[in-house]
């Protein structure tokens, strides 16, 4: 039997084997594609699910082959700007770029890489999943692969099988659809001489005419997007000739090559449940969303990093089972509100109404134009139980160490929780031998004042952390530590004593008596 069997090999599906193989957890992968899709998809990849990428170690890669986003901005049929939305000016809070656009097959390459590397993780391509059938405390998973069928057993499934999730149909898990459906023509292409003559923005232009998209990929790579008409069909768009002229509006095509070109509806549905039992579904399974927000992998990304510290708790015996349902609650509120912004946007660009084009473009242009242009606005906080703190629920800065040469937390200590004290000081070294020994918490401080000798005969040593944007200390202040969650959420805020209850009390893991001596004796 495997602790866990993950169903599907996209970017979702590697980045949940890569998590819960560097923590040990026994995992079956099956793909029913023996190789990376070799064409882009995605386009955008935000700062966070960067960083997020970076704990199984393949964000070096995509950085390689990826390059920044200046802007994302909306234009009428005449080109005049309806709004925009621009990074913030400096570092973003992880210190990895705030926007940027990539090429997914070098991605997921990645994150096959980082599987791969571990040995607790059994991968089979070319297997597919013919049934699904839950047990008391298991579920048996037919699996076909080569002409043979196989049943693997497994502690929990996860479908990461995307839109037309057999999981999903597999746990008769119905799906609620928001009503937004929409054929596009997506071109994709590649650079004669490797030039971008639309420069890094991404451009979404109201033509009621023909809704168009202008965006930038990777390097040597753009994006052209074309609504279908009434009428069209996809057939009709994928001639060569309507391909040629369509990019012609745009571009000489002599200075580019088509790579790929594929009709798209873009959707927007919602999974009733993201777990039943002992089936849970993440990224597409659970939940699509038009791309016109940039946030669907990155959504599917940010789920897979939070299910896959609860699992590994849970299959431990450190955690309850029922922590697993904070999954849905905690993620599915933040997708939503991306996934009606998606759809706001969507319907703005998507109209063919000359009439309501017009009185759009009227109303939006009566808005100064600095208030027309914004900063690209920071997600939604998840919503824990059981919080109390504002900063709850966000996302925590990535700090470097404050040693030489400098490094990176996430790359020193990896997906665990840690933590975090405004000075070391204000424990003695019996809590900190006490902290260290009785939780699997990694203990940091901005400061350590205390004395150099003693600090070293702690059995966890603590980190001290480098803030060079003051940002972890603007959370410390009126807090004496913070508690942070493998995925990077803070969890909350407040008293060490505080946090540790918290955090016992929302995970509903078992008693721990020396981690509660010394919160006693705090």
């Amino acid at each position: 039997m495997t602790d866990v069997l993950i169903v599907g090999m996209g970017p979702v599906g590697a980045m949940l084997a890569a998590l819960l193989g560097r923590a040990g957890v026994a995992v079956t992968v099956i793909e029913k594609n023996t190789e990376v899709y070799p064409l882009p998809r995605a386009a955008h990849l935000d700062h966070e699910t960067m960083r997020l990428l970076n704990l199984v170690g393949a964000a070096g890669p995509v950085i390689e082959t990826s390059r920044p986003l200046a802007g994302y901005e909306f234009v009428s049929a005449s080109e005049e700007l309806l709004f925009g939305f621009y990074p913030q000016q400096g570092d973003s809070p992880t210190d990895f770029g705030w926007n940027n656009s990539f090429h997914q097959p070098v991605m997921e390459q990645a994150l096959r890489d980082a599987v791969a590397s571990q040995p607790s993780v059994d991968t089979r391509l070319g297997a597919e999943l013919t049934d699904l059938e839950e047990r008391n405390d298991h579920v048996r998973a037919t699996v076909r692969q080569g002409g043979l069928e196989e049943v693997i057993t497994a502690r929990y499934v996860v479908g990461c099988d995307g839109a037309s999730s057999r999981v999903r149909r597999f746990a008769g898990i119905p799906v609620d659809d928001l009503g937004f459906d929409e054929p596009w023509l997506v071109i994709d292409t590649l650079l004669e001489d490797r030039h971008h003559p639309f420069g890094n923005i991404a451009v979404q232009r109201c033509d009621p005419q023909r809704p168009m998209s202008s965006i930038p990929m990777g390097p040597g790579r753009h994006r052209w997007e074309f609504m279908l008409r009434p009428g069209e069909t996809a057939e009709q768009m994928q001639q060569p000739s309507t391909i040629e002229s369509l990019l012609a509006s745009q571009i000489d095509p002599t200075l580019v090559k088509v790579q790929r070109h594929a009709v798209y509806h873009f959707h927007a549905l919602f999974a009733e449940r993201w777990r039943c039992n002992r089936v849970l579904l993440i990224g597409d399974a659970a939940h699509q969303m038009p791309p016109f927000a940039g946030q669907g992998l990155c959504s599917g990304i940010r789920d897979a990093a939070n299910l896959a510290w609860k699992l590994s708790a849970v299959l431990a015996g450190n955690a309850h089972g029922r922590l697993l349902d904070s999954l849905q609650a905690e993620r599915e509120p933040q997708v939503r509100s991306i996934t009606a912004t998606a759809i706001g946007m969507g319907q703005a660009v998507c109209t063919m109404d000359a009439e309501v084009a017009a009185q759009r473009d009227k109303d939006l242009t009566a808005v100064p134009l600095p208030e027309r242009s914004n900063t690209i606005p920071s997600l939604e906080r998840i919503l824990q139980s059981g919080t109390t703190a504002a900063i709850a629920g966000s996302t925590f800065p990535e700090p470097w160490l404050a040693q030489q040469p400098p490094r990176r937390l996430d790359d020193a200590l990896g997906y665990v929780p840690l933590l975090v004290l405004r000075d070391a000081a204000q424990l003695s070294d019996a809590h900190w031998q006490q902290l260290a020994s009785a939780t699997d918490l990694q203990l940091c401080a901005l400061r350590d004042s205390r004395d150099a000798t003693t600090a070293k005969t702690t059995t966890k040593p603590v980190q001290l952390l480098a803030d060079k944007q003051g940002l972890i200390a603007d959370h410390l202040q009126q807090y004496a530590a913070l508690l942070v969650r493998p995925d990077r959420i803070i969890f909350d805020a407040g008293s060490i004593a505080e946090l540790l209850t918290r955090w016992h009390d929302y995970s509903g893991a078992r008693k721990n008596t020396g981690a509660q001596q010394a919160v006693e004796t705090l």
